[in-house]
């Protein structure tokens, strides 16, 4: 059976990173880790087909914003540059993970959950953590915990588009400087 590790990565390890093992079933398990070794070490134990990380993965070769950034923009989807503060230390951070964990054979991909959750026409989780778990579970994820924090249920959206991309179900937004995996087409308003 195939399985998604979504990682919604945190921009220090000192903040909680939330961590979805979701499998084709769509049944789901949550968790939060702080450090990358606990996130190799999860990969390691479980072998998923994918991980999708919560992260920019690359920087803009010019400017603030990469070109799969301005593309998602452009469609309506709001997001921080890659470059802004505290994201260039996400940023750094989620590219040094996927070159780990690349270097060790897993396939990751960059997604986007408050983009994705936009597209699934599900409310992001600034509208209401119980809207967006409950949105979720419509959505036909199992387990989703009634007591899940925001980092462990943007981990949960971040694995279904992992499920999602192992289906051929996803559109790759892409430029010269990086892409973002996104669901293909609106599924459902909620």
């Amino acid at each position: 059976m195939k399985v998604a590790l979504g990682v919604d990565l945190a921009g220090s390890s000192a903040r909680p990173t939330g961590i979805c093992f979701l499998n084709e079933e769509l049944v789901a398990e949550t968790s939060i880790v702080y450090e990358d070794k606990e996130i190799l070490e999860l990969a390691f134990s479980r072998k998923p087909d994918i991980i999708a990380i919560d992260a920019p993965l690359s920087l803009p070769k010019k400017g603030r914003f990469r070109e799969c950034d301005r593309e998602l923009l452009r469609r309506g989807i709001k997001l921080f540059p890659p470059t802004l503060g505290p994201m260039k230390k996400l940023t750094l951070r989620g590219i040094a993970l996927k070159e780990m964990l690349e270097r060790r054979g897993f396939r990751v991909i960059e997604v986007f959950p408050g983009g994705a959750q936009d597209v699934l026409g599900i409310p992001r989780k600034s509208r209401g953590v119980n809207r967006l778990a409950e949105s979720l579970r419509a959505l036909g994820i199992k387990n989703v915990p009634l007591e899940a924090s925001p980092d462990e249920l943007d981990a949960v959206t971040a694995a279904y588009v992992g499920i999602l991309y192992l289906a051929g179900e996803v559109e790759i937004v892409s430029g010269s400087d990086g892409e973002i995996v996104m669901p293909r087409g609106i599924k459902k308003r909620l």
